[in-house]
Formats: C-alpha cells, structure tokens, sequence
C-alpha cells in the first residue's frame, strides 16, 4: 500500500505537494496553488496570461495585497467596518466573541442562535433549540477549527494571522413561519454588480442555487439554471433593490469581491464579504461561465506594476 502510494507521488507530484501543504505554510504558495489547481480542476495553472474566473482569484490571491483585507474578512471586525457604510441596523446581532469554547456561557444565549469561528469558513454551527443541541459536537467542530489556520486550505493571505475567535449571532429565518434563511450572493467585479447567486433550502441536503441579473431576470450560467423550465421563476425579495445597493457601496474598490446578503422578515442584512469562492477551486462552474465572470475582472493595474 505504501509503496503504491509512493509510485502515484511520483507519477503526480502535485498531488504530494496537495499533502504536504495542507499541513504547513513552508510550502511555496504558487507551488501549493499550481498542485491543488491541478489537482481539483485538472489543468494547469495559467500565471502569465489568467483568463477564467478561477485563474484570476489565483492571481489576486497572490499579488492583490491590500493591506485592508484582513479587516474585511475577519467575522468580527467587518462589522464595524461594513456598519459605517449600510448602517448598523443591517448588521446581524453578536450575542458574544470568545477566545474559546468553554468561554461561552450558554445560559446567556436564547433558545436560537448561531455559533462559528470569526476566522474561516465552514464552521457554523446552528442552535435551533438549546433542549436538544449537540454541545459535545458543536465543542469538537469549533474547537478543531480553532486549531487550524484556515490560510493552509487555499493560501489565501487576507486569513494568515487572523485572531482565532468563536461569535455567537443572533438566529434569523427568512420569515416568522419559515425556518429557512435564504442566502442572496451578490458577484461584484470593480464595484459593480454583475448578478446574484440565491441559494434556496440551505438546510436540506440538495441546496439549490440559482443566478439572477440586476433585474431578477433568470440567467441561465449554471447547470440548474440550463435545466429549468423556460417559465421558471422565484419571488424577488422585497429589499433587493437595498440589496443591490448596499453590495454596489459595499464592492467599491475591490477588483473582485461577493457581497452576502439576506432578508429577514422583510429586513436587509449583511452576511460577509468574499474576495475568493471556494478559494478559486471550483469545478462547478459551466467553461462558459468561468471565462465570463474571467473576463469581468480587469489586473490591467497589476500588470502596470510589473506583475505579469
């Protein structure tokens, strides 16, 4: 078994480099990228002339060094900074910031509310009521993300020394009988917005995610948009137009950045700001889809520096 795991590193050594990487930083971050774009998408990584989506992430992911970008994505601190452009009655409720789970004093909590890492993504852990919750699970899940730099995953610099930390958030539905909170994905490119991405039953195992236009006209740029009937529709939410206003303020500046927003009970709020989906790794994307949200992207400022 070792030994054909040995002969498939040296057939595929980028696949050694995936290992070794996810572990620590002193593997080079393009030689960890190049591996896993490999790796994930099966192709190899184009630096000098970045076309798609994808590649074009990469790229920021290495020379868009703004120094700001920590605060933005830091759950806690984008806060205050997203507060002071929409206004703080959009921000969802913190209910507490802890240093670490045994911190936590869940007798001061509602019923509901919601716990995840402010330095990652992936480790939410959702409280619908505190009789039944999986406190021993929810400690493992949040405990062993505390424990890793989540800038080991995809090399995304903005996360590298960011301060480990749990909050807890107010728990939020889409409405009073609803127990979904539908997730409304803004694609921004330059400070504009291009479309929405609107995720709909989050909590059931087949999320469905449909792209909308500024307009809420259907665009069909995804296998689930291809495949819908030709009268397919869902209900606007009745703040987008908030919405798309609050993620055109909130895009200014960024050469690329997805803006989350939701709508509760017919109220905007703010979710978080990402400046790489899935990391640039993402094989979900049509071919056609990957070159256009490519081409919206514009490093002609990185290439003026002397990058490419």
């Amino acid at each position: 078994m070792i030994i054909q795991k040995i002969k498939s590193f040296l057939r595929e050594p980028w696949k050694l480099w995936v290992k070794i990487g996810e572990k620590t930083a002193l593997v080079p971050a393009k030689l960890y990228i190049n591996s896993l774009y490999r790796l994930t998408l099966n192709k190899k990584m184009n630096w000098k002339n970045p076309q798609t989506f994808n590649e074009k992430l990469q790229f920021l992911k290495i020379y868009d060094n703004n120094p700001f970008y920590p605060v933005i994505v830091d759950k806690v601190s984008v806060k205050e900074y997203v507060s002071k452009i929409i206004g703080e009655e959009h921000i969802i409720p913190t209910l507490g910031v802890y240093e670490k789970f045994s911190e936590i004093d869940f007798s001061a909590l509602p019923d509901k509310f919601v716990l995840k890492c402010t330095h990652d993504s992936g480790s939410t852990v959702v409280c619908k009521n505190k009789a039944d919750f999986d406190f021993a699970g929810a400690k493992t899940k949040l405990d062993k993300a505390l424990r890793h730099n989540f800038y080991l995953n995809g090399r995304e610099k903005p996360y590298k020394k960011l301060k480990r930390r749990i909050i807890a958030e107010q728990y939020l539905t889409d409405d009073e009988n609803s127990d979904e909170f539908t997730d409304y994905k803004f694609y921004c490119f330059g400070g504009r917005v291009d479309c929405v991405m609107a995720c709909y039953e989050r909590t059931s195992s087949d999320t469905k995610y449909y792209f909308f236009d500024k307009n809420w006209k259907l665009k069909r740029i995804n296998k689930r948009g291809l495949a819908a009937s030709a009268d397919f529709s869902m209900p606007k939410p009745k703040t987008y137009d908030e919405m798309i206003s609050a993620a055109q303020k909130l895009s200014n500046g960024f050469p690329f950045v997805r803006v989350d927003l939701y709508e509760s009970c017919g109220k905007m709020y703010f979710g978080e700001l990402t400046l790489y989906p899935n990391s640039g790794f993402d094989p979900n994307y049509l071919p056609s889809t990957d070159l256009y949200f490519g081409s919206l992207i514009d490093l002609a400022s990185f290439g003026k520096r002397g990058i490419v």
